[in-house]
């Protein structure tokens, strides 16, 4: 800021000094030699947008002057850090807002129906076709990991990709999907005749929230295994919250010289790339795909081969990944949408408005399942691949013409759906909200002729995600997903025993116990490392019909050249090998192995990442193979 008297001469050549000076909220007005001539310039945005509120409070010159030089200095970054400034972030809000008050449809003169996509079954011919197809393209992909969240929302205080992913190695989210994307990199690279020089690149989009913490945690772990250089850390910023329906910023509770902010959703994430220029790098060094995740969905990677062959053999421009959908579920519904104009787009309808869309539109029984027992609207997972060229296409057009519109298109008012008003009258809420923005919206800005579409796996094996605090996990209906700790390290077990039954294993039926209030299936706690079992074939030539794995039994597989023949495992049993060790585990193992010890998830004895769970292992004994 100025000096008082720079500051009085500035506020004079910009012509707001004498008469004018009734436009100004007073406590402004008196504190107006404080403010340098781009500070000016935001106080009259401010002002003129309806944000006199913010200076009321503000004391005369002299008191608090450093906190309202920090106030600017966070006026200045939000106006910067937004398309369009300040202005129209807040007149973006107050349209959305005002749809939001009337109860406007925004899905008006559109009907919805089944868009065209691919249904896999895991282990067929098709699925290993589409899988070693994958593979093949993986070299020519990039990797985008949404981790802007902590893990408040879970009962844990630190980022959600350094949780266990699974209790039984301890190895959290972000080591195994960085061991994923580098098993997918040796192996795309060993089907190139000659040398593969290629690195897949892993993007990872940050918040100030969790950014320290995500590099604190890949370089404490020498990024494990990754080389730095294919790390990419993109942190977007926050956007001010909104107290009411008029779209009057809100100030932070704990500091009146403060803008309330919070996340604008992981939408950011198209302008980020756009912006940091990696795609147009991407494009440049050969690569054809950008595959969007989200941060604690430990299955993914078990879909990605196959639907990235999707992608690849249909030509999708957008692969949205999708899970099989019970009618009403609480899920997105993927759904084509025609307009009566004629436009047609393919995108995520929220559970709560399909069902209306529906009956609106000539379906008296709404979201209703089909002969297959689920909803011919596909549950959507917030996992995309988008194809490079016309990503890159989309995304400089709508820089070149209007980012502002583009994201007008794509926000959303936070609790949009169920916006939470203090009365009747719609003004005020219980609590601020703001914009969001979702990655998953981007296909709303595509013209008709792209060419998107889905693919649908089982939820047993590409979606688990962990997101529930265990109070929450324990009041969902029975039979609905808990989506929680708990039930997500329980679907790994699951998963795992379950390829390993298809591919000929005999492995034990599952026993029911019930930990945090949440009755889940317990299956052997079997894991191994991507580069053993990428895909079902790797997986389908290292194990053999003559092994079984009993129910109480932990198996976990750390070395790409081990089989299986002959095993017969009841206990716990762990088996390491260097990369290039071949080793074959057979013959009749039996040991006290590790015993499953509840937890309550108030004990504060335990750590956080135990008591989210309801459960730890107690090792007794085990066996360890060392090669």
């Amino acid at each position: 800021m100025a000096s008082d008297g720079n500051g009085a001469a500035a506020v004079a050549a910009l012509g707001i000094s004498g008469g004018g000076g009734d436009d100004w909220a007073p406590p402004l007005r008196r504190n107006l030699p404080l403010l340098a001539p781009h500070e000016v310039k935001l106080a009259k945005l401010l002002l003129s947008e309806g944000q006199s509120h913010l200076f009321e409070h503000w004391p005369e010159p002299g008191v608090d002057d450093d906190k309202k030089r920090n106030f600017f200095d966070q006026v200045c970054r939000l106006n910067s850090s937004y398309p369009g400034g300040l202005a129209s972030y807040i007149q973006n809000a107050r349209k959305l807002l005002a749809d939001s008050k009337a109860g406007k449809n925004p899905y008006d003169g559109f009907s919805p129906s089944v868009p065209s996509g691919e249904v896999l079954t895991f282990g067929d011919d098709n699925f290993v076709s589409l899988e070693e197809a994958g593979v093949k393209e993986a070299r020519h992909a990039a990797f985008v990991l949404v981790a802007g969240g902590l893990g408040e929302r879970l009962g844990y205080k630190g980022i959600k990709v350094a949780l266990p992913r699974e209790t039984t190695t301890g190895k959290c989210f972000l080591q195994h999907y960085i061991e994923s994307i580098l098993a997918l990199q040796e192996a795309s690279c060993k089907l190139v005749e000659g040398e593969c020089n290629t690195k897949i690149p892993f993007v990872i989009m940050t918040s100030d929230d969790t950014n320290a913490l995500t590099v604190k945690l890949l370089e404490s772990n020498s990024y494990f295994g990754m080389e730095p250089s294919q790390v990419h850390i993109l942190k977007q910023e926050k956007v001010a919250c909104l107290a009411d329906n008029d779209a009057r910023l809100a100030l932070d509770p704990n500091d009146k010289y403060k803008i309330q902010t919070k996340p604008h959703g992981h939408g950011d994430v198209h302008a980020l790339l756009y912006s940091s220029g990696l795609l147009e790098q991407w494009k440049s060094t050969g690569r054809k795909w950008v595959l969007f995740f989200q941060d604690t969905n430990g299955l993914l990677f078990n879909a990605i081969p196959s639907a990235l062959g999707v992608s690849a053999t249909k030509g999708y421009n957008v692969n949205s990944l999708a899970v099989p959908r019970k009618a009403k579920e609480a899920i997105g519904g993927i759904t084509k949408l025609t307009h009566v104009d004629g436009r047609t787009m393919v995108i995520n309808v929220e559970y709560n408005q399909l069902d209306p869309l529906l009956r609106a539109t000539g379906h008296p029984d709404g979201d209703a399942n089909c002969e297959t027992g689920y909803s011919p609207y596909p549950g959507n997972i917030n996992q995309l691949i988008l194809e490079i060229g016309p990503y890159m296409e989309e995304l400089q057009k709508t820089h070149v013409v209007s980012p502002i519109l583009v994201l007008l298109i794509m926000e959303v008012v936070l609790s949009y759906y169920a916006t939470r008003y203090t009365d009747s009258t719609k003004t005020a809420f219980k609590s601020s909200t703001r914009l969001e923005c979702m990655m998953q919206d981007y296909p709303k800005t595509l013209p008709p002729s792209a060419k998107v579409g889905f693919t649908v796996m089982d939820a047993w094996l590409a979606y688990a995600p962990v997101k529930n605090n265990p109070e929450d996990a324990a009041k969902v209906p029975k039979g609905n997903p808990y989506h929680s700790a708990t039930s997500g390290e329980m679907a790994i077990y699951r998963a795992n025993s379950l390829i390993l039954r298809k591919a000929g294993a005999q492995i034990a039926d599952p026993v029911i116990d019930t930990f945090n209030g949440q009755e889940v299936e317990v299956w052997p706690r079997i894991t191994w490392i991507p580069r053993w079992g990428l895909i079902f074939k790797d997986v389908k030539a290292k194990v053999h019909s003559n092994s079984s794995v009993s129910q109480r039994s932990a198996l976990v597989i750390n070395g790409k050249n081990i089989t299986i023949q002959g095993l017969s495992l009841d206990g716990t049993l762990i088996v390491n090998a260097k990369d290039e060790a071949k080793f074959n585990v057979t013959g009749h193992i039996e040991n006290k192995g590790w015993t499953i010890q509840h937890v309550d998830h108030k004990d504060t004895s335990e750590k956080e990442e135990i008591r989210i769970r309801g459960f730890k292992f107690n090792k007794v004994e085990q066996l360890e193979l060392n090669y």
